[in-house]
């Protein structure tokens, strides 16, 4: 038992490349010094990171490696339907320019570190900011776990497929350095070795969408040999109209839903200011053309005559078939770093939910800033273990599974945490009722679907419907909500007091000078 058939060229520039991004992660806690004793410095870097350091943590945060691996298969599975990742980067960066600015304020004013901290003082409740921080750490677990996926296919790819103890050896020391970095720097890491993630994924895109075609035959070939191919597995190259309603609730839905998860909104609490966030709302789409290459890859595969049943071995077979080793090296580093990135923040994010949200208010009220940070850090450590040992101890299709649930929970927070910003109308206990009726009909309608998808068949007045089931939820939740607050503000039913002020909502330009934090 051993490892065999090692494809050097690409692993050692594999290796030199990885091993300078964990030199960068350690190196960051020297980067815009602070105290890394406090739960503001180690989780959201002091708050002070500006445009183009914002734009590349957002970019290695919302693109992981899961992204890289999992849209072009999809694409290669099904065809124009894998594409809906990209109208859905789309339309999320102008939802981010209206949301996100406004909850960065509110949660400067009030050095908020997590969206329960919003919740619990915009409604006095502690069960639904409980419930927000519960949805968070389940909904984030899988996403880490399947950042895995990515380090995997590539190290099986480069011939690190070993039998055995080694055969995830090499997850081990991966994830271990991630650890390591991520407990000494905290988000300065993923900060500053997204920027080399980027420019090598950046890099990878380019060079695959010209040299690749060109070895292929062009692009009028590659579609031409990917319909017969598609057809063959019941997909199409052109989006079918039977499925416009999956693909445009799957797009909409997975905007809304990505822009609640814990990580993406820690990227985005450690901007400087919403002017910040403002504008990479607008510098952001870049990523959007990117991805749209990105998913071509699945057509070159078909074209390129990849066989494979395991979908993450997609992406990497093409590589290692259409471009030299040596390139193929840099590749791989760029999908195994795009896995490392969101994975610390990832697990930053959800210790900073169980350190403020579970921990000090649960166990430890008096908690100083200090122990926060503390617990913060070791449960950092805890959730990326509990994600590697996952992965190598349950199937990856449970992940997937719970991924797949994962994107239906969180969105059954945004009531909570969107509605709340415009709106203390809702009442507590309509939220927390409505947040419950979602998670447990969108739970059903995977479960129905053995989860094996999230596009649920919905029938209305003898109509067939095929949506995104999260959508479905949170319609059900967000109904739910309003009737139910109608009905306990006639009741005149306590809805405790908002421990926000309305200035706290105004943008930069409507605050006096003096006033502005």
């Amino acid at each position: 038992m051993g490892v065999i058939h090692i494809k050097w060229q690409a692993f050692i520039i594999f290796l030199v490349l990885f091993v300078f991004v964990a030199g960068v992660g350690f190196w960051a806690a020297r980067w815009r010094r602070g105290d890394l004793t406090l739960l503001d410095e180690w989780g959201l870097g002091g708050r002070r990171f500006g445009t183009w350091v914002t734009w590349f943590l957002l970019g290695g945060d919302l693109y992981t490696a899961y992204t890289f691996i999992a849209v072009p298969a999809l694409v290669y599975g099904v065809g124009a339907f894998g594409f809906f990742a990209v109208p859905y980067t789309i339309v999320l960066y102008p939802i981010m320019y209206i949301v996100m600015p406004r909850l960065w304020r509110v949660c400067k004013a009030n050095n908020f570190v997590t969206p329960s901290d919003f919740v619990k003082a915009r409604f006095d409740s502690r069960s639904m900011s409980l419930a927000v921080a519960v949805t968070g750490i389940l909904a984030t677990m899988p996403y880490i776990a399947l950042q895995l996926v990515g380090i995997q296919a590539v190290l099986v790819a480069m011939g690190i497929n070993s039998t055995g103890v080694l055969k995830d050896l090499p997850l081990f020391i991966a994830f271990a350095i991630l650890a390591a970095y991520t407990y000494t720097s905290g988000l300065r890491a993923p900060a500053l070795t997204a920027v080399v993630k980027d420019i090598l994924i950046y890099a990878t895109v380019i060079v695959a969408v010209i040299a690749i075609p060109a070895k292929l035959g062009g692009f009028t070939h590659i579609f031409s040999v990917s319909q017969t191919a598609l057809l063959a597995k019941k997909g199409n190259i052109i989006l079918t109209p039977k499925l416009y309603g999956a693909f445009s609730t799957l797009a909409l839905g997975s905007a809304f839903a990505l822009l609640l998860y814990p990580h993406v909104i820690t990227g985005t609490l450690s901007s400087k200011s919403g002017r910040t966030i403002e504008r990479n709302s607008a510098l952001l789409p870049l990523y959007s053309v990117a991805l749209a290459l990105l998913a071509l890859l699945g057509f070159m595969a078909l074209a390129a005559g990849i066989k494979t049943s395991v979908s993450s071995e997609v992406v990497p077979l093409l590589l290692l078939k259409t471009l030299p080793e040596w390139f193929v090296g840099i590749a791989f580093a760029a999908i195994a770093i795009g896995a490392l990135v969101p994975a610390a923040i990832m697990s930053i994010a959800a210790a900073n939910l169980f350190s403020r949200n579970v921990y000090k208010e649960f166990f430890n009220h008096g908690a100083t800033t200090q122990q926060e940070a503390k617990v913060a850090k070791v449960t950092s450590l805890i959730v990326k273990l509990g994600a590697l040992l996952f992965v190598v101890i349950i199937p990856l299709k449970y992940a997937i599974y719970l991924q797949t649930l994962g994107g239906i929970w969180i969105l059954q927070t945004g009531p909570a945490i969107i509605g709340g910003l415009w709106t203390r109308w809702f009442h507590k206990k309509a939220l927390l009722i409505g947040w419950f009726v979602g998670m447990a009909w969108g739970t059903y309608m995977a479960y129905t679907l053995k989860f094996a998808s999230s596009t649920y068949d919905l029938r209305i007045f003898g109509k067939s419907e095929l949506g995104y089931a999260a959508v479905y939820a949170v319609i059900a939740n967000l109904v739910l909500v309003v009737i139910l607050s109608a009905i306990f503000n006639a009741a005149k039913m306590s809805n405790g007091v908002d421990k926000t002020s309305a200035s706290d909502y105004l943008p930069d330009a409507q605050i006096e000078p003096a006033k502005v934090r």
